[in-house]
């Protein structure tokens, strides 16, 4: 199973994409779309259109992304936000549902901690996967996101098992 994993921001956005063999978690490409800060809906057009671009290419069965957290600016919250909205859609509109995760429980599954700085999350990605290098933490992050979900998915796949029994 490929797992896509995307770590939004309204001028640059991290992606990554792994494979599940069994227990093993291979790294198939990680990159970071970059769109400057030009024109706040141009931006979420080439977030959509890139996103769109690279599930064509590389065609993950599920997609996760890191949950908005809500900081002290208002402004950018709401942007991230519409710039997430506009990722989310770009995998509704291939067919992927995404499942979001919070900050702390990405950083817990690929650390171990909750509350790791981006050096760790890094050096963590490194120690698994083995990605090629440059690996820019935006690309990190949703590796971290990846590998989240790898751990999560199969408890995920037994509560929906379990809820359409119960229908």
């Amino acid at each position: 199973m490929r797992i896509l994993g995307v770590d939004p921001g309204s001028q640059k956005t991290g992606v990554g994409i792994i494979e599940i063999q069994g227990n093993r978690l291979t790294h198939i490409h990680h990159s970071v779309i970059r769109c400057g800060t030009g024109e706040f809906t141009e931006r979420l057009n080439i977030l959509f259109s890139q996103l769109k671009k690279m599930i064509a290419q590389y065609q993950p069965q599920c997609a996760a992304m890191e949950d908005v957290f809500v900081s002290k600016n208002v402004s950018s919250a709401l942007k991230l936000g519409q710039a997430r909205g506009a990722l989310i859609a770009a995998c509704g509109d291939s067919g992927l549902q995404v499942t979001p995760y919070a900050p702390t429980k990405i950083k817990l599954a690929t650390t171990g901690h909750g509350k790791a700085d981006k050096q760790q999350v890094q050096h963590m990605i490194r120690l698994i996967l083995k990605p090629p290098m440059p690996l820019p933490e935006d690309a990190a992050d949703a590796l971290a996101v990846c590998i989240c979900h790898a751990h999560h998915a199969p408890m995920i796949g037994q509560q929906n098992n379990k809820q359409s029994v119960k229908q």
